[in-house]
């Protein structure tokens, strides 16, 4: 590892093979935490390459616990994290939104490491058991739409740094890869990012995939679609900038979407959008995301018609019995 850090200190890149060992050997231990520190921060001092991205995305994906749940052909919603804003869970929030409307969603999670709750510690909190049994979480889709994957029990390596990466506290190039490595391999995928270039990135990495897609990006910073400023939606074959007012919503506030100092908080603000007694900002961010997920799946609805679907899957009550089915049959 000393001679590879060298050389990516002198802005060496690594070959897409050497990028996969290099993951390979982090999953079995073979690094100290401080090299893999130091290997994380290389890659928020300069853009990390396809073919890097591309080697470590291949190493999660040959050591991960596979799922199959190709026959529910579901969705996943998700955001890289990293975009320092600490937003309250939108992506986990949504996902129960759209399996509400009757759509299958697998969502992929972790807790959070560059602000205070991830996916897993909202579900967590709730008193939700993480497992990587098949056949409960085959039955949980089945039941209710929607199904959770704690990442640590479905990789090797995504544990092995998980204490590095919290120690860190910053983004790093784990984020990106996280949504690249669904071990259900989801047909379908809604995923935010916190730059342009990654978008462009994703795009690509998505497109040869053949995984239907939407990235999206505010373009203030979010790695979701904040409704706080414009924001892009990349898709196999389209792309455009919507503002918020296109859709029938007011801005947002950086305040209004803030996630607060503990899971408690964010916890919170998660029961109360799906309670329905949310802000109207918090509501709105979640519709917006929600309903450009069904679009992602039935890309022959208008936005228009997806948001009607979102939003009444909330205001009925639908998301939330859903919530409370995932509970009883994950508790």
């Amino acid at each position: 590892m000393k001679d590879i850090l060298y050389r990516l200190f002198e802005n060496q890149y690594l070959g897409r093979d050497e990028a996969r060992t290099i993951l390979q050997n982090i999953a079995k231990g073979m690094y100290s935490d401080t090299q893999v520190a130091s290997l994380i921060t290389v890659f928020l001092m300069r853009s990390i390459s396809v073919e890097e991205l591309t080697g470590f995305r291949e190493a999660l994906l040959e050591m991960r616990i596979p799922v199959d749940l190709a026959e529910f052909r579901p969705i996943d919603i998700v955001g890289t994290g990293g975009d320092g804003k600490n937003t309250f869970n939108i992506s986990t929030t949504s996902c129960f939104v759209v399996a509400g409307a009757g759509y299958n969603v697998v969502k992929h999670g972790n807790y959070g490491a560059t602000s205070v709750s991830g996916a897993s510690n909202v579900m967590e909190q709730h008193g939700v058991k993480f497992t990587n049994s098949v056949d409960k979480l085959r039955n949980s889709i089945d039941a209710c739409h929607i199904t959770y994957l704690h990442a640590p029990l479905f990789n090797p390596a995504l544990k092995a740094v998980a204490p590095v990466r919290k120690s860190l506290g910053v983004r790093s190039f784990f984020n990106m890869l996280g949504p690249l490595v669904n071990p259900a391999m989801p047909a379908y995928q809604l995923l935010g990012v916190y730059n342009l270039p990654l978008l462009r990135l994703y795009s690509y990495t998505y497109q040869e995939s053949g995984t239907r897609f939407a990235v999206v990006h505010s373009l203030d910073g979010y790695d979701e679609i904040s409704l706080t400023s414009e924001f892009k939606v990349v898709m196999a074959d389209k792309e455009k900038v919507y503002s918020p007012e296109m859709l029938g919503f007011g801005r947002a506030v950086e305040t209004d979407l803030d996630g607060g100092a503990t899971v408690s908080d964010a916890a919170d603000i998660f029961d109360n959008v799906l309670n329905n007694r949310a802000t109207m900002a918090q509501k709105n961010c979640v519709i917006a995301n929600s309903a450009f997920a069904i679009q992602v799946i039935c890309p022959e609805k208008t936005i228009g018609d997806c948001m009607a679907e979102a939003r009444e899957s909330l205001e009925s009550g639908k998301a939330l019995l859903t919530f409370k089915k995932f509970l009883s049959l994950n508790e």
